[in-house]
């Protein structure tokens, strides 16, 4: 791999096939949504891990895996984290994780994949499309590689009975419907056992 490949990632792509685990450190489970209909109110989630399979030669059998511990919902807020864990919204008691596995990819550019897979929180599941970028691989001081990548994806959070909020006196609704997720991702191939 050269300093060239940085400049072009599609250079490095092809030496990506295999088994990887999400750098929890490194890598980023974040939401945006809109607050009172005038700004954004962005978090993220700090207690995840996640698993993938990486065939560059055939995408479509690549396959991707994680899971997010709600509790660890993180706006920058106390209250409204706690208000988010409560049963109006994720009902953390009850359903403590947040689950996405794949069930298909699709190359969608040089550099760039659409995967398909089924997202559940709560008692729903749902199918959804993350559009990825391939934003680069490196050998890091220890020797292991590393794949980045950057996603995102609307949904409507009430497709998943996520349905909470408070009518504005000037018109609309204090939390939008519509959330986008957020993935920047660093991902450590796994060493093959012999």
């Amino acid at each position: 791999m050269s300093a060239s490949d940085f400049d072009d990632p599609t250079a490095a792509i092809e030496d990506l096939t295999g088994d990887y685990q999400l750098d929890v450190a490194h890598t980023r489970i974040g939401f945006v949504a809109r607050h009172a209909m005038v700004t954004k109110v962005r978090g993220s989630f700090k207690e995840f891990e996640g698993h993938a399979h990486l065939d560059a030669a055939d995408p479509a059998k690549s396959t991707a895996e994680l899971t997010i511990k709600v509790d660890s919902i993180d706006t920058g807020n106390e209250q409204r984290d706690g208000h988010l864990r409560t049963n109006d919204f994720f009902d953390v008691p009850n359903f403590p994780e947040v689950t996405f596995r794949s069930t298909g990819v699709e190359k969608a550019g040089d550099a760039t994949f659409r995967m398909t897979g089924d997202l559940t929180i709560k008692d729903t599941t749902k199918p959804v499309t993350v559009e990825f970028e391939f934003t680069g691989s490196a050998k890091d001081p220890f020797g292991n590689l590393r794949a980045g990548f950057e996603g995102r994806t609307t949904i409507n959070r009430k497709d998943w009975n996520v349905n909470w909020n408070a009518a504005l006196e000037t018109g609309g609704f204090l939390v939008s419907d519509k959330i986008v997720l957020e993935f920047d991702v660093s991902a450590v191939k796994l060493t093959p056992t012999p």
